[in-house]
């Protein structure tokens, strides 16, 4: 009994040896044309940051606006918000806190410009 027992941990340890090899160093996954959205949350802050970096140097709203829009189907204002919160606690500078809140306050005001409600 206790040789069966034996030969199945082996087995196993073989197997799982194997899957782990095969896994991370034969075929290992590879992740291709994924959107901003699906990032951590620090990667997330910090592609926000850079959204509000280039607005503080373009002051184009549209476009700051549509890179936003590649992070979540919530109002740009909402994904700025939640990365001023997340910068409070994570202790952006005050630098970058000052960008982010100009880039909170162009998409509360912003309005989408081209077609119009039927």
């Amino acid at each position: 009994m206790s040789s069966n027992l034996i030969k199945i941990i082996i087995t196993a340890v073989i197997g799982i040896a194997i899957g782990i090899l095969y896994g991370w160093v034969i075929d290992p996954v590879e992740f291709t044309n994924l959107t901003p959205g699906l990032l951590r949350e620090d990667y997330r802050a910090d592609y926000v940051l850079m959204v509000a970096e280039a607005y503080h140097g373009e002051i184009n709203a549209d476009n700051a606006a549509r890179r936003l829009a590649v992070l979540s189907s919530e109002a740009p204002s909402v994904v700025v918000t939640n990365t001023l919160d997340y910068a409070h606690v994570n202790g952006f500078t005050e630098n970058e806190i000052t960008q982010l809140q100009q880039l909170l306050t162009a998409m509360q005001t912003y309005q989408p410009q081209g077609g119009t409600a039927p």
